[in-house]
């Protein structure tokens, strides 16, 4: 289905074309269109046998968007092994027939652009294309680069570099920005995805998008489909705010799915990004621009990052891992851990039987014994956020020392993880699991057996996957109220939200969006 709707930018959409054959090309062409892509890019190199005189009438007159003729030869990392005489011939038919733009590279530009003078249709644009497979260079090095293509008299420079870490792509946003001749600026890899997502907001002439997941040009090219539907490329300007899930790995995340349709249905002029971070510190020393405005932050960075922040929430100071960190507006960061909030919410919520995001004054947790099973990350968020609730907090974990020193920061009591079996001196317990006893693969594992859990009045699972845990089902058996793992995530997505925009969150939205994608 075509992505229709309102266009912020002028950077165009590019979907290259890799087929063996010319019907399959053609195939791909419309289906492209279909998408509501710019540009198709016919790569010449890929096709198995090839006639120009023949071929390129076909591919050029037939397309029904306009075309970007390339002929990769090896040594710039195409497929195309012959004669570079015939090869350049083969481009300027292409010209000659009506192509919109050729792309040729740096190592015989100016000699190409010179056998073409005086002929150049007046619509024709020559992009000069350098590639580097092995790192980004300094600024200084791609300036010099970007000298060079424009002297052979580019109307369009490409500078594909690959990302050793995602602060390589600065530079690149740098030189898009300054330069003197449009560009298309690539950093290639999963590190530089953003090189990609954000060409519209740094001036870049185009970037690139599959027509599906397997037939990517580059590494870390994202699909066209993607870039319309999930990033909402086309209203992104110069101005958009960035947000983004820092982590490492990353690209399984599905926030920004909800945070991208929920910015287009508000109308807040942001997007959110996957941001695949190896340290922490170099990543906020070097995306010092307000526009890079909040950061929602998963594994391995959740404590580390703390050294990076100007302010900590108390409460997230005291768990001592955060996951949402906001950019003031003096520019000052704080961090908060939304974590807790959302499962806590979501528990008394469901003791006062009420799906409402907002508790009311007197919690239903005071007073109530609330046992945690684990004392890593997802453990001290429920035991500090229970406490805060005035509940008398447990704490079990299988090593008995860190169940120890958690529970002496909660002023609560400490259990072996084997002793919580024999553990009941009351009914109408809370019971909250924060281990991974039960996550796929191993579903069939619990970590409390059924009988115990007469004795709780609710049972909370911080797994989801899968959703529905064999502890929640046995303990939904025993008359327990049960709440999922998912309702945690998305809980903790509200409170992020509001913290990012300072606007209430689009509950209802929110909710179908992960139904909808879980």
């Amino acid at each position: 289905m075509r992505s229709e709707g309102v266009r912020n930018n002028a950077t165009l959409l590019c979907t290259p074309f890799m087929g063996t054959n010319i019907d399959q090309m053609m195939i791909e062409m419309g289906r492209a269109k279909d998408i509501g892509v710019d540009v198709v890019e016919i790569r010449l190199d890929c096709l198995k046998s090839f006639s120009p005189s023949q071929d390129l009438p076909v591919l050029i007159k037939q397309s029904p968007l306009p075309t970007l003729v390339t002929y990769r030869p090896i040594w710039e990392g195409g497929q195309y092994d012959g004669d570079e005489k015939k090869r350049q011939e083969a481009l300027q038919l292409a010209m000659e027939l009506g192509a919109d733009y050729i792309d040729i590279e740096l190592q015989v530009a100016y000699e190409f652009i010179q056998s073409i003078a005086g002929k150049k249709p007046d619509n024709f644009k020559v992009i000069v294309s350098s590639h580097n497979f092995h790192n980004t260079p300094s600024l200084e090095a791609l300036s010099n680069l970007v000298a060079r293509i424009q002297a052979t008299g580019a109307d369009i420079a490409t500078i594909a570099t690959t990302a050793l870490d995602i602060t390589d792509v600065i530079r690149i946003f740098q030189i898009t920005v300054h330069s003197q001749i449009p560009v298309i600026g690539i950093v290639m890899g999963e590190r530089g995805l953003i090189s990609r997502l954000l060409t519209p907001k740094f001036g870049g002439y185009l970037t690139y998008g599959a027509l599906e997941v397997g037939a990517i040009s580059a590494p870390g090219q994202p699909t066209a489909k993607d870039l319309l539907d999930l990033y909402n490329f086309r209203l992104i300007k110069h101005d958009t705010k960035v947000y983004g899930i820092i982590g490492k790995p990353v690209g399984h995340s599905k926030s920004p799915l909800l945070f991208n349709e929920s910015f287009k249905k508000v109308g807040l002029n942001a997007v959110y990004v996957h941001l695949l971070v190896d340290d922490v510190v170099k990543f906020f020393d070097s995306y010092s621009s307000p526009d890079f405005a909040g950061y929602s932050c998963t594994i391995p960075h959740k404590e580390v990052v703390l050294q990076c922040m100007d302010e900590i929430d108390p409460i997230a100071k005291k768990i001592g891992a955060v996951n949402n960190l906001v950019r003031k507006p003096d520019g000052k960061f704080k961090a908060y851990n939304t974590d807790y909030i959302g499962a806590i919410s979501g528990i008394e919520d469901a003791l006062r039987g009420t799906n409402g995001a907002y508790p009311a004054t007197d919690s239903p947790l005071a007073g109530k014994l609330f046992v945690v099973l684990g004392a890593g990350g997802a453990g001290k968020s429920l035991a500090y956020g229970a406490k805060q609730k005035g509940a008398r907090v447990v704490v079990a974990n299988r090593t008995y020392e860190r169940a120890v020193d958690l529970a002496a920061k909660v002023g609560g009591k400490a259990l072996r993880l084997e002793e919580v079996q024999n553990f009941h001196p009351e009914d109408g317990m809370i019971l909250a699991n924060c281990t991974s006893v039960g996550m796929k693969p191993n579903i069939d594992l619990t970590p409390l057996n059924k009988e115990v859990l007469k004795h709780y009045s609710l049972a909370f699972d911080a797994i989801y996957t899968p959703k529905d845990t064999r502890l929640l089902r046995e303990a939904r058996e025993s008359g327990c109220i049960i709440v999922y793992g998912t309702e945690m995530l998305i809980r903790q997505g509200f409170e992020q939200w509001k913290n990012f925009t300072g606007l209430p969150a689009p509950e209802e939205l929110f909710r179908e969006l992960m139904s909808k994608h879980s």
